[in-house]
């Protein structure tokens, strides 16, 4: 049976997990030099339309950073700056924000801490099922209260969580009107942002409109500066070969390109801001009654593959194998999987767990039953995966398992993970998390329908480490993260295949980007 939740649940990681969790972004390198044009308009091309801009939507969340704002904002370098709030504080239970006077909603209303708490309090009410909300927000339950006269807005967590201010604080704040009508925020904005929705139409384009009195962006930045664009339009460009014959043309002005098309615009003098990625996240299933419950198979299996061959394949050429599960400049990203994978005979680690073959050409065995494998995978997550199966497949078979190699839609690939569990290893896409408390209910906890631990992970070691550092306050617990992480990779819980890249291209403009590629609006600027 297809379960609407959790589908929704990973549709939600999926797209938008990288908008508002923070790692580390970068200013977009250009050899642009031309003369800035003042008030001009900026075209982008996204990859997907948008249903909904309500910012605690499953879709709206990827362009809320035109018309909301946030309490805290992040630079390009991973850290925290000024946004909404001029000051914070946290430990692992509570998070205090003040915040600065005079910033108004786009209808003209002054923001107090009480609309900032009333907005928190809503998007983290389970009861409201606000997808987009949940893959910001802690996955822990959360008061928030206000004093109007200090512009203080408090929250307290009901069990420790070290990174409230990446969380809670990056959360888009919906101003009052918004909130009293929330349907309305499909097709309108309510928020204290650069600019306002101006334009819609189902499956684009989408325009916004500068805000002239905006002086309250990351780091204190204001649309007021020159170059800034009057006007945003956004088209949708489902392939990257288009976005990339449009970049070259002119058709577009900034556009995510990734794959084969990206050698296509190298040495164009487009503005370049790389984004890395995780490709080929590869999950084992555990549950009771399944061959790969035993942690010995799962381990021999994984030292049998060929990692760099599969990373040259994930990412179309020559790849590094993933050196953690989650992207490089994600907070507490480390160099985990060398040191910690099995590195093992495979052949004599399947005899050791009692796997044997009674002649070339036979299958593995053990105690009469065959070594079979159903290894699943999408297109739909990403153009290489089903090659990077394909190659997994191969390995295995020479060792000796037979394996039924499919290839699903995406609809598909989740109802097996979430529904039925019919399968044995998945090669995914992970969700691109940039917090490592990201990944804890998809290596611990429930299975469906209770929770997102798909696979039914079941890894004491990792689970005490969850714990520890849950109690230490933000990066201040990233070895205690680290360790955690190692230990899935020492079990073969899960396996992420190659370091990916992807790029944001500019014709005629620059910008800075966060974690995932995220646009900075107030960065952006357009060129003669």
């Amino acid at each position: 049976m297809f379960r609407r939740t959790p589908s929704v649940a990973l549709a939600a990681a999926l797209t938008a997990s990288t908008v508002a969790l923070g790692g580390c972004g970068g200013v977009a390198t250009s050899s642009t030099s031309t003369p800035l044009v003042d008030r001009g308009t900026v075209r982008i091309a996204e990859s997907s339309e948008t249903p909904s801009f309500d910012p605690y939507s499953a879709f709206g969340a990827a362009q809320a950073r035109y018309a909301y704002d946030s309490l805290v904002n992040l630079a390009p370098d991973g850290t925290l700056v000024t946004g909404l709030a001029s000051a914070w504080q946290a430990t692992t239970t509570t998070a205090t924000f003040t915040l600065r006077p005079g910033v108004t909603c786009s209808d003209g209303t002054p923001l107090t801490a009480s609309a900032v708490a009333r907005a928190l309090t809503y998007a983290g009410d389970p009861a409201n099922q606000l997808a987009g909300a949940r893959t910001v927000l802690p996955n822990v339950p959360f008061t928030a209260s206000a004093d109007d006269g200090t512009g203080k807005v408090s929250t307290t967590a009901a069990a420790p969580y070290p990174f409230l201010t990446r969380t809670i604080g990056l959360l888009p704040i919906v101003c009052p009107a918004g909130l009293d009508r929330p349907g309305s925020l499909d097709r309108a904005t309510q928020g204290t942002g650069p600019y306002v929705l101006t334009g819609y139409t189902p499956g684009g384009p989408y325009e916004f409109t500068v805000r002239d009195d905006y002086s309250w962006g990351p780091a204190g930045a204001t649309t007021s500066r020159p170059g800034l664009p009057a006007h945003i339009v956004i088209t949708v460009v489902p392939q990257a070969s288009t976005a990339a014959n449009l970049l070259l043309t002119g058709g577009v002005d900034i556009a995510s390109v990734s794959g084969p098309d990206r050698t296509r615009l190298t040495g164009h003098g487009l503005t370049t801001a790389d984004v890395a990625t995780v490709v080929g996240l590869t999950f084992f299933n555990q549950r009771p009654g399944r061959v790969l419950a035993d942690r010995k198979l799962r381990r021999a299996l994984v030292s049998a593959l060929d990692r760099r061959g599969l990373a040259n394949v994930a990412v179309g050429g020559t790849g590094n194998p993933a050196t953690d599960f989650g992207a490089e400049g994600a907070v507490c990203h480390a160099d985990l999987a060398d040191a910690n994978l099995p590195a093992q005979n495979a052949v004599e680690a399947l005899r050791a767990a009692g796997w044997t073959r009674a002649g070339d050409g036979r299958p593995l065995t053990r105690a009469g039953r065959t070594l079979r494998l159903r290894l699943i995978t999408s297109p739909d997550l990403g153009p290489t995966l089903p090659s990077v199966a394909e190659l997994m497949a191969r390995q295995w078979t020479e060792l000796g398992a037979e394996v039924d190699l499919v290839t699903e839609s995406l609809p598909a690939l989740v109802n097996a993970m979430y529904g039925s569990s019919d399968f044995d290893v998945v090669v995914g896409s992970t969700p691109g998390f940039a917090l490592p408390v990201g990944f804890i209910p998809f290596f611990s906890g429930a299975a469906p329908a209770q929770g997102l631990n798909f696979a039914g992970v079941a890894n004491p070691e990792y689970d005490a480490l969850v714990a520890q550092g849950l109690r230490e306050t933000d990066t201040t617990g990233c070895g205690t993260w680290n360790r955690a992480a190692a230990a899935l990779f020492r079990s073969a819980d899960a396996l992420p295949i190659a370091e990916g890249r992807s790029s944001v291209y500019g014709y005629r403009t620059t910008f800075a980007t966060t974690f995932g590629g995220q646009l900075v609006p107030t960065s952006i600027r357009l060129h003669q």
